[in-house]
């Protein structure tokens, strides 16, 4: 058996090691729950851990493959869950005193779905509160760190996930995007970070955000293993009204390694963005360079409607959030305030004790936005917009396959540098926002270091197109090695 000091720290790897007899279940996930416990805890990305319960999961993975019951790729590996996906008899608090002591009692679908894969759930990854932010500061347990630079975010709202895949503490981990909270993390994180089509995987267990734009998505260190865990992951689900009913392809049938034949389209309004890194922008167009040295083409296209997506987004997800986040009342579950005279002052108490600043803010803001007189004006608008964007999306891929463009305009910034300043924080999603408000599968992958930190280079597909999104994202990784890049190795 292998030394566990010197495990690999890919899905690949493990899955290589449990084939051959060099590891089993039960060694990759004791070395994940003690590095969950140490490295997890230092950096601020692992929040609680079901040890005992994932060690008899292993031993239970163990004994199938002893007697030739393989379920997958995914079989005995063990990942980590962004904290607002309910798993039953699991603490589930989205980082937030408003749920603390919440325990479930039922399993999301992604969970039933990761458990019949065989896959070991070992514990729960640090997140902004209610999946609202961009850089994993908003969360009670306090932020996560960048894996790269500990004084530098790790992104979000995943950032405990993307920094627990890029730590090596699990070779991968399930976040949710919103805007751009899986594909952000996962460039300030260098690892691969896919956002399905909206519909693609069930949000049945999702504690919503804003439901016209929450999707489940994966974090692991390639395109291929991505495909991997999409696969187990997708799939219809009538408790999801929202559930695409439609057969889920071998997504991992598709990575050949040949982009010749693909159109890449390659929009001048993100390269051209105000406040795009100069830096930032070079490492993209030389991985299109790359893309194109494939033999892939590429065309100029127009998405004239990119620098109103974060206006409209913040309109629609603020105004979704004001209403589903009227359920955490005090009353049902969850924390409730305590010496009451009355139920308007339960209701207010409660939910400015247990709500940080962000979500009151954006609660306050949907609120606004939802109200007489100003529906039409904000919220009506933004939908319109909404549209636009879409109509710029069908039109481009009228000419290309995928579109490229930065993830974030800038590598992961320092602590703090933005958390008084809510706007400038908005401003950075310019980039992602769009892909939810059509609906369009994205992924992030690593295309470079600035100044030792991972630059992101965003791909986004046509609706359903996971299987050529990640072929584009495959054959890149193919001819580099930037998705390599650990912590502490230079460039």
């Amino acid at each position: 058996m292998s030394d566990p000091r010197v495990l690999p720290d890919t899905l690949t790897g493990q899955r290589d090691a449990l084939a051959s007899g060099e590891a089993s279940s039960a060694t990759l996930v004791a070395r994940a729950l003690e590095r969950a416990d140490t490295e997890g805890r230092r950096l601020g990305a692992v929040i609680g851990l079901r040890a005992d319960a994932a060690r008899a999961e292993a031993e239970a993975a163990d004994a199938r493959r002893s007697a030739g019951d393989v379920r997958g790729p995914l079989d005995g590996i063990p990942l980590l869950l962004k904290d607002n996906m309910v798993q039953r008899g699991e603490p589930t608090t989205c980082a937030s005193r408003i749920l603390e002591g919440f325990v479930s009692p039922y399993d999301s679908t992604v969970v039933e779905k990761l458990q019949a894969a065989g896959a070991v759930i070992i514990g729960r990854a640090n997140m902004d509160e209610f999946a609202m932010g961009s850089s994993n500061e908003n969360s009670i347990f306090g932020p996560a760190r960048n894996p790269f630079d500990v004084s530098r975010s790790c992104g979000g709202s995943s950032g405990g996930p993307a920094a627990v895949v890029a730590a090596g503490i699990v070779p991968m981990a399930l976040g949710s995007d919103t805007g751009g909270s899986i594909r952000q993390p996962a460039s300030f994180c260098g690892v691969t970070g896919l956002k399905p089509t909206y519909g693609r995987v069930s949000r049945w267990g999702l504690v919503a955000f804003a439901s016209s734009l929450d999707q489940i998505g994966p974090f692991t260190h390639t395109a291929e293993e991505a495909a991997w865990v999409l696969q187990a992951i997708s799939g219809h689900d009538p408790r999801d009204s929202t559930s695409i009913p439609i057969d889920v392809p071998d997504f991992a049938a598709e990575l050949s390694g040949d982009v010749s034949g693909l159109t890449i389209g390659v929009p001048a309004e993100a390269l051209e963005t105000e406040g795009l890194d100069p830096t930032v922008r070079s490492l993209v167009e030389a991985a299109v360079g790359e893309l194109e040295a494939a033999g892939a083409k590429t065309v100029p296209v127009h998405l004239p409607h990119l620098k109103y997506g974060v206006d409209a987004y913040y309109v629609i997800a603020t105004a979704e959030a004001s209403s589903n986040l009227a359920r955490f009342d005090g009353v049902r579950y969850g924390r409730r305030a305590e010496a009451v005279r009355d139920l308007d002052e339960l209701y207010r108490r409660s939910r400015s004790e247990g709500f940080g600043d962000e979500v009151k803010r954006r609660i306050l803001l949907g609120t606004f936005v939802l109200s007489a007189g100003y529906y039409d004006a904000y919220y009506k608008k933004a939908q319109q917009v909404r549209t636009l964007v879409r109509g710029d999306f069908e039109r481009a891929f009228e000419q290309c396959d995928v579109v490229a463009m930065p993830t974030y305009p800038e590598p992961a910034f320092p602590l703090g540098d933005k958390s008084e300043d809510p706007l400038a924080m908005y401003l950075g999603d310019v980039f992602t926002v769009t892909a939810n408000l059509a609906g369009l599968p994205g992924v992030s992958i690593p295309c470079g270091r600035m100044d030792g930190l991972p630059v992101g280079l965003q791909l986004l597909g046509q609706p359903l197109q996971e299987g050529r999104l990640l072929r584009v994202a495959d054959a890149y990784q193919r001819r580099t090695d930037h998705h390599l890049a650990r912590p502490g190795v230079p460039e």
